[in-house]
C-alpha cells in the first residue's frame, strides 16, 4: 500500500490535526454532500504539488481552515495563527521505506515543501516525486471531478499536448524549436551563397560575350546601308512604272463611262412614261374596287335584318306550339286533382274502421289470455299502475342485483384463473419436457456444425486461392482487351468522320505514277511536298494548304541538277508538267527572322508561324520553309487584321512597324504583305486540304487490321492454355470459370457464415434451453401451489352468488305483494307472459294508424286549396297575343327579301367592271417591268464601269501612297538615294554616313517638313472638313487627286532618283509571288542587320572587368562551401532532436493505444456482448505527431462508428476512464486518486469499472471518492467523511472491509456483519483520537 496515511492540519474543512487512514489497495471515500470529500481530494493534490488555482481557491490562504460563523470563534483564532499543513505518508513497495511528503502554508499565504521533515525547493520535491513515478505535469496520479468529461471533450490538439506531457517529449520542445531555427538559418545562408556565386558566374559570362561583340559592331553598319539603298531603289523604280500604267488605264475607263451614262438616261425616260400609264390604270382599278366595296357593304347591312326576321318567325311558331301543350297539361292536371281528393277521403274512412277493429281484437285477447286461466283481467288504468309498481320494484332490487353481478364476475374470474393456471401448469410441464429433449439435440447439433465449419473453411481457402489466380489472369487479358477496344473505337470514329468516298482524278493519278517512275530513275527525288509533311493538328489543314499554295504539289529533289534531269525526262516521256524544289538552291527565311516573329507573338495563342504547325523530316525542312516562308497562321480574321494593320485595322489605322507580314486564318482567308485580303474557298482548295486525311485514313486502316488481329488472338491463346475446350472461346471460358469460382467461393462463404451463425445461434439456444429447464422446474412448484389456492376461491364465490339471488327476490316482493292483493292477481309473471306482448303490439299498431290518419287529413286539406282555372285563362290570353305578333313579323320578312335581291344585282355589275380595269392594269404593269429591266441592265453597266474605275483609282491611290510612304521612310531612315548627275556628292555622302552625317538627306527631310506644314495650313483653312475627316482620310483624298501639288512634287522627286546603279534583274517586272519573295528577302536581311547592330552594345572596359570578376567568383565559391558545411551540421543536429522527440511521443502513443484497446474491451465486455467494444487513437501526422492532432474514437458493443460527441454521457465516461487507465499504465504512479468518476455511469457500467479497479488493485493503489453503494461495497476499505457539528468541520471514519469476505457465509460471519456498526464506531473514535 504506497499511500499509508494522510495527515492534515487545519486544511480547508478539516480542523486541527487529523490522521486519515490506513488506505488499502482499493479504498473508497464516502459521505454525504458537503461533508468534505472533495476537500480530501484537494489535500492529496495539494501535498503532491498541484497549484492552488486547480484546488478551487484563488490564493493559498484560502486553503487554511476557516469555519463559518464569524472571526470570534475560538477554533478559528487558534488554527489561523499556525497556518495549514498536509503530509502524505508513502511506503515504498520494494524497500518498505517510509517517506513523508509535506507541504505547508503560513498565515501570510507562503508555502513550503518538505521531505521527511527537511525543507526542500520545488524542483527537488518534484524530482523526488518523479522517482516514485508521480509526474506533476502529466498528473498521472489523480483525476479531479469533471476531468473524465473533459477528456472526452478534448480537441485533437489538446490530446496531443496531453500526450507530450505524459511522454515528456514536451521537455524537448524548446530545444527542437531552437535547432529548427538554426537549421533554417543555415539553409537560407547556403541558398544565399549559392545564388551569389551563380550571379557572379552569369556576370562573368556576359563580360566575355561583350568582348566578342565589340569586334563585330563596325562591320554591320556599311552592309546595312548598302542593302537599304538597293531595296528602296528597287521599290521606287517599280512603283513609278506602275503609277504611269494605272493613270493611262483610268483615262480610257472614264471615256467608256460617259457613253454608258448617256444610254442609261434614255432608258430612264422610257421607264418614267411606262410608270405614268400604269399609275393611271391603278387609280381606275382602285375606284372600281371602291364602288364594289360600298355595294357589298350595303348588301351585308341588309343580311342581319333578314336573318333576324326569319328567326323571330321560328321563335313565335315554337312558342305557340308550347302554349297549346301547356293548355293540354292543365286540363289533365284538373282531372287528376279531382280523382286524388276522392281517393284520400276513401282511405281516411278505411283507417278509422281499422282502428276500431284493432281495439276490439285487443279486448278479446285479454279475455282469452287472463280470464281463461281464472285470473282477473286488468283494466287500462290498472295496467298503467302496474307499470309504475314494476319500476319501483326494479329500483329496490338494483343494489342486490349490482352485488350479484360483482359476485358473478368474481366467480367467473376465479374459474378463468383456475383454468388458466391448470393450462399453464400443463404447458410448463410440456415445455420442461421439450426443453430437456432440445438440450440433448442442440449439444449433438453443435458438435456436428463444428466439424462442418472446419471442413468448409479448408475448402473456402483453396477456392479463394484458385479464384485470385484466375482473376489476375483475367484482369491482365481484359485490360489489354479494353485498351485494344478503346483504340479501335477511336479509329472507327475517325474513319466514320472522314470522307471515304474521296477519289483521285486521272491527272493526279498520272502525276503520282510519274513521281514513282522518277523515284526509280533518280535517287535524289524524295516525292511531293504534300506527301513529305503534314499539319501538326487537323484544324491547320486548310491554313497550311492556302499558305503553301501550288508549292505543296511541287516535287522535292536534292539538287538543281536532279531537277533539270527530271524535267528533261518528263518532256521526253510526255508524262505531264510538274514543279521541282531543289533543296540546295532554295531561298528560305533565316532562323533569326523566324525567332523574331515568335518572340513578337510571345504567349499569344492566336498566332503561330505556319512553319511551326507543319511536321516534316529535317531533310525536307528547307522545302517547307520555302513554301510557307514567314507566313503566320491566325485563329480568325480579326486577329489577322490586328496583326497586319495594327490595333485599329485597315489603311486608316496606324502603320505596321517593321517588315510586312503575310497572315492566313484557319478558315482560309489571306492578308498579303501588300495589304490585300482574299477570302472564300474553292472546291480545289477544299479537296487539297483533305489530302492529309487520306494518308491518315490509310494508316488508320492498317493499324485497325493489326489491332483486330491481336484482339482476336488474345483470348484464343488463353482459351487454349486454360484447357476449357477448342470450340469454346477464351473470353467465355474465362468468364465462365471465374463465375463458377465466384459462385463456389460465395457458396462456401455463405455456408461458413451461416454455419458460424447457426453454431452461435445453437450455442445461444442451448444456453436458453438449459435456462428454460431450470426455470420451468421452478415454475411447476409455484403453479401447483397457486392452483390449489384458486380452487378454494371458486367455492367461496359460488356461495356468494346464491346469497345474492335470494336478496333480489326479497326486494321485489316488498313492492309487488300489495299490488297482487289489491287486484286479486296471484301470478304477475304469468299475467305479463300472457298479456304483455299483446299489449305492446296493440299500442304500436294503434300509434301507426293514428299517424297515417294525420298525414291523410293534411294532404286532403292541401288538395282542396289548389285552383287550375286561373292558370288556364292566363295561357289562353298569351296564345292570342303571340298569333298577332307572328303575322306582323312575316310581313316584315317579305319586304327585306325584296331589298336584298336588288342589292345583289347592283353588286354583280360592279364586279364585272372591276375585272375589266384589273386586266388593263396588268398589261401596263408588264410594260413597266420590261422598261425597268432595260434600265437595270444599263445601270448595271454603268456601275460596272464605275466600279472598275474606282478599283483602278484605288490601286493608283495605293501606289501613290506607297510612293509617298517609301520616300518618307527613306527620309526618316536616312537612306542614301543616288540622284541623276550627282555621283561626286553621293560618294561624299557615303563617307559622311559612316561618320554619322546625312548629306542631301537633310534636304529631303526639309522637304518632308514643308509638306507637313502645307498639310496643316490647308487643314486650318477648312475647319468644317477637319471635323468630319480624320488626318488619315485627308491624306488618302490627297493621293486620289492626280493634280495635287504634293503628288506632283513626289513624282518629280522620284524621277530625280538615279536608277542606273540598280541591277538589271531587279528592274525586271516580277509576278506578285516573286515580288513578295524578293521584298521579304530584302526586309529580312535589313531587319537581321538592324537587329544585329542594335543587339551589339560593346563595352570598351570589358577586359578589366572580366579579370576582376574572376577573382570575385573564387572568393564566393569558398563562402558557399563554408555555408554548405554549416547547413549539413545544423540539419544533423535538428534531425537528432526531432527523432528523440518523436520516439518519446511514439513510445507513449503506441503503448497507450494498445492498452486502451484492451482496457476498453474489458470495461465493455459482458455475457450479452462477450467481445466488448472497440476504442483506438489515431494521429494526423505520423512523422512528427506533435505538430498535428490526435483523434480518440470509441465504438460501444453492437453500435456503429460515431464521433465522440455523439456518444451518450455514460459511453463517453467509460471511454474516458479507459483512456485514463491506459495513460496510467504507461508511466504508472504507485497510487491513483479519483473524484466521483462514476457520476455519469449507470449501475451496469459502475459495476464494470468497479470490477476492473478491483482486478488491477494488485498493480496500483486506487483511492476513489464515490456516492454509489455498488462502487464502495466492493472496496477493500472505506473512509467515511462527515460533519462535526460541534466544531463545524469535517471528521473521518475508517473501516477495513477485508474482514468481511464474501466466502465466509457461516453464522459467525453473519454475526460479525450485524456488529459492523460497532466496529465502524470504534474506527470513528480511533480517528478522532488520532
Amino acid at each position: 500500500m504506497p499511500v499509508e496515511y494522510l495527515e492534515l492540519d487545519n486544511f480547508k474543512s478539516y480542523a486541527g490535526k487529523q490522521r486519515i487512514g490506513p488506505f488499502h489497495d482499493f479504498t473508497s471515500v464516502i459521505g454525504p454532500n458537503g461533508a468534505g470529500k472533495s476537500n480530501l481530494m484537494d489535500a492529496i493534490s495539494f501535498v503532491l504539488g498541484v497549484q492552488s488555482r486547480d484546488l478551487r481557491s484563488s490564493q493559498m490562504r484560502d486553503l487554511i481552515f476557516r469555519p463559518p460563523g464569524g472571526t470570534t470563534s475560538t477554533v478559528d483564532t487558534t488554527v489561523r495563527q499556525f497556518g495549514a499543513k498536509a503530509t502524505l505518508v508513502y511506503v515504498d513497495a520494494s524497500t518498505k521505506e517510509e517517506i513523508r511528503f509535506s507541504r505547508s502554508i503560513s498565515t501570510s499565504g507562503v508555502g513550503e515543501y518538505a521531505i521527511n521533515g527537511s525543507v526542500v525547493n520545488f524542483a527537488s520535491y518534484e524530482e523526488r516525486l518523479s522517482d516514485i513515478g508521480v509526474l506533476l505535469k502529466a498528473r498521472n496520479f489523480l483525476v479531479f471531478q469533471g476531468d473524465v468529461e473533459s477528456i472526452a471533450r478534448k480537441t485533437p490538439k489538446q490530446l496531443v499536448e496531453m500526450f507530450e506531457n505524459i511522454s515528456e517529449s514536451a521537455g524537448l520542445k524548446d530545444e527542437y524549436e531552437e535547432s529548427l531555427k538554426s537549421k533554417e538559418e543555415a539553409e537560407a545562408a547556403t541558398i544565399f551563397a549559392y545564388n551569389k556565386q551563380k550571379g557572379f558566374k552569369s556576370e562573368r559570362k556576359q563580360l566575355r560575350d561583350q568582348k566578342e561583340e565589340a569586334a563585330r559592331f563596325d562591320a554591320k553598319l556599311n552592309e546595312k546601308a548598302d542593302m537599304q539603298t538597293e531595296f528602296f531603289l528597287w521599290q521606287l523604280f517599280h512603283i513609278n512604272e506602275s503609277v504611269v500604267e494605272r493613270e493611262q488605264n483610268v483615262d480610257q475607263l472614264k471615256e467608256e463611262l460617259d457613253q454608258v451614262v448617256d444610254t442609261e438616261k434614255q432608258v430612264a425616260d422610257r421607264l418614267k412614261q411606262a410608270k405614268g400609264k400604269a399609275s393611271a390604270a391603278r387609280r381606275a382599278s382602285a375606284a372600281a374596287e371602291k364602288s364594289r366595296v360600298k355595294l357589298a357593304a350595303k348588301l351585308d347591312a341588309l343580311q342581319p335584318g333578314t336573318i333576324k326576321a326569319k328567326e323571330e318567325v321560328k321563335a313565335l311558331a315554337k312558342k305557340l306550339k308550347s302554349d297549346g301543350k301547356a293548355l293540354e297539361k292543365i286540363e289533365k292536371q284538373t282531372l287528376e286533382h279531382q280523382q286524388t281528393i276522392s281517393e284520400l277521403q276513401t282511405e281516411i274512412t278505411e283507417y278509422k274502421e281499422s282502428e276500431a277493429s284493432l281495439e276490439a281484437d285487443y279486448e278479446e285477447i285479454k279475455q282469452e289470455g287472463a280470464g281463461g286461466q281464472g285470473e282477473v283481467v286488468l283494466t287500462e288504468e290498472q295496467e298503467a299502475r302496474y307499470e309504475i309498481v314494476k319500476e319501483a320494484a326494479a329500483v329496490a332490487s338494483a343494489k342486490p342485483r349490482t352485488d350479484l353481478g360483482k359476485h358473478t364476475r368474481a366467480l367467473e374470474m376465479a374459474r378463468a384463473k383456475a383454468g388458466d393456471l391448470a393450462a399453464n401448469l400443463k404447458e410448463v410441464q410440456g415445455r420442461n419436457a421439450d426443453a430437456t429433449k432440445a438440450v440433448t439435440e442442440l449439444e449433438d447439433r453443435k458438435k456436428a456444425m463444428t466439424k462442418s465449419l472446419e471442413k468448409n473453411a479448408a475448402e473456402l481457402a483453396a477456392a479463394e486461392t484458385e479464384l485470385d489466380t484466375t482473376q489476375k489472369q483475367a484482369q491482365e487479358a481484359q485490360a489489354r482487351r479494353e485498351q485494344l477496344d478503346a483504340e479501335l473505337t477511336k479509329i472507327n470514329a475517325t474513319l466514320r468522320e472522314a470522307r471515304d468516298d474521296r477519289r483521285k482524278n486521272k491527272e493526279e493519278e498520272r502525276l503520282i505514277g510519274a513521281i514513282a517512275t522518277l523515284k526509280r530513275h533518280f535517287s535524289g527525288v524524295q516525292g511531293r511536298l504534300v506527301d513529305l509533311c503534314r499539319p501538326t493538328q487537323r484544324r491547320f489543314n486548310l491554313a497550311v494548304t492556302v499558305a503553301a499554295g501550288k508549292d505543296m504539289d511541287a516535287i522535292v529533289v536534292d539538287t538543281k541538277q536532279t531537277g533539270f534531269e527530271c524535267i528533261q525526262y518528263l518532256r521526253e516521256q510526255r508524262v505531264g508538267v510538274a514543279t521541282f524544289l531543289p533543296l540546295d538552291s532554295l531561298q528560305v527565311p533565316t532562323p533569326e527572322s523566324l525567332e523574331r516573329l515568335r518572340s513578337k507573338f510571345g504567349a499569344d495563342e492566336r498566332y503561330k508561324l505556319c512553319a511551326d504547325v507543319i511536321a516534316a523530316d529535317e531533310s525536307v525542312q528547307r522545302a517547307v520553309l520555302y513554301a510557307v516562308g514567314n507566313t503566320v497562321v491566325c485563329n480568325d480574321l480579326d486577329s489577322a487584321r490586328e496583326l497586319c494593320f495594327g490595333t485599329r485595322g485597315g489603311r486608316g489605322g496606324h502603320e505596321q512597324q517593321g517588315p510586312k507580314i503575310k497572315a492566313v486564318t484557319i478558315q482560309g482567308a489571306v492578308i498579303s504583305k501588300a495589304g490585300t485580303m482574299t477570302g472564300g474557298l474553292t472546291s480545289d482548295e477544299s479537296s487539297r486540304a483533305g489530302r492529309w486525311d487520306e494518308r491518315e485514313i490509310t494508316l488508320l486502316r492498317e493499324k485497325k487490321e493489326k489491332l483486330e488481329l491481336e484482339r482476336s488472338q488474345l483470348f484464343e491463346n488463353f482459351g487454349s492454355s486454360s484447357g476449357r475446350g477448342k470450340h469454346q472461346s477464351g473470353s467465355l471460358s474465362h468468364s465462365a470459370r471465374i463465375e463458377e469460382l465466384r459462385n463456389n467461393v460465395g457458396n462456401l462463404r455463405n455456408r461458413v457464415t451461416y454455419t458460424k451463425s447457426d453454431r452461435g445461434y445453437t450455442e445461444n439456444k442451448l444456453k436458453e434451453e438449459q435456462k428454460l429447464v431450470k426455470s420451468t422446474t421452478k415454475q411447476l412448484t409455484t403453479l401447483t401451489k397457486k392452483l390449489r389456492n384458486m380452487e378454494k376461491a371458486v367455492q367461496d364465490a359460488d356461495a356468494a352468488v346464491k346469497q345474492g339471488i335470494k336478496s333480489i327476490k326479497d326486494a321485489e316482493e316488498a313492492h309487488l305483494g300489495p299490488f297482487r292483493e289489491e287486484t286479486g292477481l296471484h301470478d304477475l309473471r304469468a299475467y305479463d307472459e300472457a298479456i304483455g306482448q299483446a299489449r305492446e303490439d296493440f299500442l304500436k299498431k294503434r300509434m301507426k294508424i293514428r299517424e297515417h290518419l294525420a298525414k291523410l287529413t293534411a294532404q286532403l286539406a292541401y288538395e282542396d286549396g289548389r285552383d287550375f282555372n286561373e292558370q288556364k285563362a292566363k295561357v289562353e290570353k298569351r296564345q292570342k297575343d303571340r298569333e298577332a305578333q307572328l303575322v306582323a313579323v312575316r310581313e316584315n320578312e317579305e319586304m327585306l327579301l325584296e331589298e336584298v335581291a336588288v342589292a345583289k344585282a347592283k353588286l354583280a355589275d360592279a364586279e364585272s367592271h372591276l375585272t375589266q380595269t384589273a386586266e388593263r392594269e396588268k398589261e401596263l404593269d408588264e410594260d413597266t417591268r420590261t422598261a425597268q429591266a432595260e434600265f437595270g441592265e444599263a445601270h448595271a453597266d454603268r456601275l460596272k464601269v464605275s466600279k472598275t474605275i474606282s478599283s483602278e483609282e484605288a490601286s493608283l491611290e495605293r501606289l501613290r501612297g506607297k510612293l509617298h510612304e517609301t520616300l518618307q521612310k527613306a527620309r526618316v531612315e536616312e537612306v542614301d538615294l543616288p540622284l541623276v548627275g550627282d555621283e561626286t556628292r553621293r560618294e561624299s555622302r557615303l563617307r559622311g554616313r559612316r561618320r554619322g552625317g546625312g548629306g542631301d538627306q537633310d534636304q529631303l527631310m526639309e522637304d518632308a517638313a514643308e509638306s507637313i506644314e502645307e498639310s496643316s495650313e490647308r487643314t486650318d483653312s477648312e475647319p468644317q472638313m477637319s471635323q468630319t475627316l480624320s488626318q488619315e482620310t485627308a491624306v488618302s483624298m490627297r493621293f486620289s487627286q492626280r493634280e495635287d501639288p504634293r503628288v506632283e512634287k513626289e513624282r518629280e522627286e522620284a524621277e530625280k532618283v538615279d536608277f542606273s546603279s540598280l541591277r538589271a534583274p531587279l528592274k525586271q517586272k516580277l509576278k506578285d509571288r516573286d515580288e513578295k519573295k524578293l521584298r521579304t528577302s530584302f526586309e529580312e536581311n535589313i531587319i537581321k542587320l538592324q537587329e544585329d547592330i542594335e543587339a551589339m552594345n560593346p563595352n570598351m572596359k570589358a577586359n578589366e572587368a572580366y579579370d576582376k570578376m574572376t577573382a570575385t567568383l573564387k572568393e564566393s565559391a569558398e563562402e558557399f562551401e563554408e555555408a554548405k558545411a554549416a547547413s549539413i551540421k545544423a540539419t544533423a543536429a535538428f534531425n537528432k532532436i526531432k527523432n528523440l522527440r518523436t520516439d518519446r511521443f511514439q513510445e507513449a502513443f503506441q503503448h497507450i493505444d494498445e492498452a486502451l484497446k484492451t482496457i476498453y474491451t474489458d470495461l465493455t465486455k459482458s455475457s450479452k456482448h462477450p467481445l466488448g467494444g472497440n476504442a483506438y487513437l489515431s494521429l494526423d501526422d505520423t512523422e512528427e505527431p506533435y505538430k498535428g492532432g490526435m483523434k480518440f474514437n470509441a465504438m460501444p458493443p453492437m453500435k456503429r462508428f460515431r464521433d465522440m460527441e455523439q456518444l451518450s454521457g455514460g459511453e463517453k465516461t467509460v471511454a474516458a476512464l479507459a483512456l485514463l487507465f491506459a495513460i496510467h499504465s504507461f508511466r504508472p504512479a504507485p497510487f491513483f486518486v479519483m473524484d466521483e468518476v462514476d457520476a455519469a455511469l449507470d449501475n451496469i457500467n459502475v459495476l464494470k469499472v468497479c470490477n476492473y479497479i478491483r482486478q488491477r488493485s494488485g498493480d496500483f493503489q486506487c483511492i476513489v471518492i464515490s456516492l454509489k453503494d455498488m462502487f464502495y461495497e466492493r472496496s477493500q476499505s472505506l473512509v467515511g467523511i462527515c460533519r462535526d457539528v460541534g466544531t463545524n468541520s469535517s471528521r473521518t471514519l475508517t473501516l477495513d472491509l477485508t474482514k468481511f469476505d464474501d466466502d465466509e457465509e457461516d453464522l459467525g460471519t453473519r454475526k460479525r456483519r450485524k456488529t459492523g456498526s460497532s466496529v465502524m464506531t470504534r474506527g470513528s473514535d480511533l480517528g478522532s483520537n488520532q
